[in-house]
């Protein structure tokens, strides 16, 4: 099995903001390529340390045959990620999203490591009845072609349920080396860091919150899980999320406050109230009023007052905003302006729109 270069195992364990990449689309629903260069620019000057492109954010349409959009939006999102670390000395991560059935799964692999992708995040949702077996299998097989990333995908936007002891033998294939962790679910959760604690390789995995809801929360928290030989001690070291896909500048600067309050004996209050405001926003990001209909345009929403995007066209003709739900990211924007990047934007917009 294909293991990534050793630095980007270590990037990933050490901890990296990774915004999940959007789609930028002209009114004729074609690929708006200079935006969508204007959002990779966006998010590597943010400081995000990894790219993940191909996954819900980018919206799972793209691979449809009319569409025809998988193949360019990774290519472009390369592109310009190498472009920006040739101008900076950095190293970007770049994580591309792997769908479908087993066959599908191994030729977006394939594609993905082609494209000079260093990881590729199985979402599971194409196999809603397969056993664990079968899930395994499945993985292993994409394994074959790129280091994986798992991904437990919140069910209100098509993930399925999986068990601890699904997890624990994901954790056991050599080359996985990292999770999503993204059911919105704090029970679910714990079964994931159970898994892993029982696998035998939780100090090679890195761990990333993907739920939205609780992103502060989960970065904080030092888990201690129980064993049977012996307590295991596991860390959410970073985050790939949807929600960070927006105000990218100020998700870095609150990783890092963060990161550094990791050790300390007692957590600042002030980071507590942060992580429910930071809640509160992606309550209105996501429209988790209407189960998350409106959670990728509502992401769109901010971009495009922003000026990064030029309108909220998504593939889907029927996606729009819900009814109140631009209301509710006005008020949040308005009444958090510590946690919106603004001014950062409107900097060096036309730089990255250039």
């Amino acid at each position: 099995m294909l293991l990534p270069p050793k630095w980007v195992s270590d990037a990933l364990r050490s901890g990296l903001v990774i915004p999940a990449h959007p789609l930028a689309l002209t009114a004729q629903r074609k690929l708006d390529e200079r935006r969508q260069r204007a959002l990779s620019r966006y998010y590597h000057a943010a400081g995000a340390g990894g790219l993940a492109v191909g996954v819900h954010t980018s919206q799972f349409e793209i691979r449809l045959p009319q569409h025809g959009l998988f193949q360019p939006m990774l290519e472009l999102a390369a592109i310009t990620a190498r472009e920006g670390d040739e101008n900076t000395g950095r190293q970007t991560v770049l994580l591309s999203g792997i769908c479908g059935q087993t066959n599908q799964a191994v030729v977006e692999a394939k594609l993905a490591r082609e494209l000079g992708y260093h990881v590729g995040m199985i979402s599971l949702a194409a196999l809603p009845h397969a056993s664990d077996d079968d899930l395994i299998a499945h993985c292993e097989a994409v394994a074959q072609e790129i280091p994986i990333f798992g991904f437990y995908m919140q069910t209100a936007v098509g993930g399925r349920a999986l068990s601890q002891a699904f997890w624990r033998r994901l954790a056991q294939i050599p080359n996985l080396v990292g999770i999503k962790i993204a059911p919105f679910n704090r029970y679910q959760t714990l079964d994931v860091l159970r898994g892993v604690a029982g696998s035998g390789r939780a100090e090679e995995i890195a761990l990333y919150t993907g739920n939205d809801d609780n992103i502060l929360s989960d970065l904080l928290t030092p888990f201690e899980i129980a064993g049977q030989a012996k307590t295991v001690p596991l860390r959410i070291v970073g985050g790939l999320l949807g929600h960070w896909a927006c105000w990218t500048q100020k998700a870095v600067e609150q990783f890092q406050l963060c990161k550094s309050a990791r050790g300390l004996a007692q957590l600042p209050a002030e980071l507590l109230s942060l992580a429910g405001q930071v809640t509160e926003c992606n309550a209105a990001l996501f429209d988790a009023r209407n189960n998350f209909q409106g959670c990728i345009v509502g992401i769109h929403y901010v971009l495009k007052e922003q000026s990064l995007l030029d309108n909220l066209v998504c593939l889907d003709p029927s996606a729009q905003l819900s009814p109140g739900q631009k209301e509710e990211i006005d008020r949040v924007r308005t009444a958090y302006p510590h946690l919106v990047d603004d001014s950062f934007v409107a900097e060096h917009l036309d730089q990255w729109l250039a």
